[in-house]
């Protein structure tokens, strides 16, 4: 039994571990949320559900040290809720960001972003005017465009140059007119319009040289915070489930320490019960 027990505190404590990566995916994807992907949304949960494996954690180890049979229920009940919502959560993150991605430009090396590659719940609500607001406030808060400008010899870079670039899709939705516009390069955020005529996108209308405005009303800028967005919850996701398949591995071990030292008690309450009889002999 002590064995056991000895087992079922280290697993503890490796899950004890395992929320410090829970956490810091969580906090990781916060100061994403204040300073590139402007979404605070998912990261809550994220580090809600690392404190919560860190706290079962710790009551299992108390329950392993202590040999106390409550807190091991306790433990396993509460370990098991945490895993499905760590479940939910891989699931939810998987299918809020499988609709979308960067398009292919002819003679460029960066990617073009369209509102109408995405859809679902997250596109809705990033999309939806109150949302939409915080978010392009928060984008020109972080001067993800003023970053973008580069001077070679005091001159801005040429436009052969900017079109080698690999932009990030903040930059390339926001910072700059859709290329299917047509708009003539002049520096990275001051694009005009050649001969006046302009593509039939909805965003070529909205494209600004006002460096206030730019391309933050397109849709292509909320195509580039949805991109963002699936890259990085992605990343937090795939860290996850390695952390998810490792939880269940050390739940079902411990579920059946937990219940190998009930079968101990069992057995162990059977011979004392034996030994208190009087013999049948006298």
């Amino acid at each position: 039994m002590a064995k056991s027990n000895n087992l079922i505190g280290i697993l503890n404590f490796l899950s004890f571990l395992l929320s410090l990566p829970i956490i810091g995916g969580g906090v990781w994807l916060s100061s994403r949320a204040s300073s590139t992907d402007c979404m605070k949304f998912l990261q809550w949960p994220l580090i809600l559900i690392g404190i919560a494996v860190m706290v079962v954690s710790l009551a299992g180890i108390a329950g392993a040290c202590y040999r106390n049979t409550f807190l091991m229920y306790v433990y396993l009940w509460a370990m098991f809720f945490v895993i499905a919502a760590l479940v939910f959560f891989v699931i939810f993150a998987y299918s809020a960001t499988e609709k979308g991605s960067g398009r292919p430009v002819m003679n460029r090396v960066y990617l073009d972003y369209s509102l109408q590659d995405y859809s679902g719940w997250l596109a809705d609500r990033v999309s939806a005017p109150v949302y939409w607001a915080k978010i392009s406030d928060c984008i020109r808060a972080s001067h993800a465009c003023r970053k973008l400008h580069r001077y070679i010899g005091g001159f801005p870079e040429s436009p052969e140059l900017f079109y080698l670039r690999k932009l990030t899709p903040i930059e390339s939705g926001c910072c700059k007119p859709p290329t299917s516009c047509g708009y003539t390069y002049m520096n990275e955020t001051f694009w005009i319009s050649g001969g006046g005529l302009t593509g039939t996108d909805p965003d070529c209308a909205q494209w600004s040289n006002e460096q206030h405005q730019l391309c933050y009303s397109c849709g292509s800028c909320k195509a580039g915070v949805l991109a963002s967005l699936k890259k990085s919850w992605r990343r937090v996701s795939v860290i996850n489930v390695i952390i998810l398949i490792i939880l269940v591995l050390v739940y079902v071990v411990a579920l059946a320490a937990v219940r190998h030292n009930k079968q101990l008690d069992e057995a162990h309450g059977e011979t004392r019960m034996q030994k208190a009889r009087p013999s049948r002999l006298f």
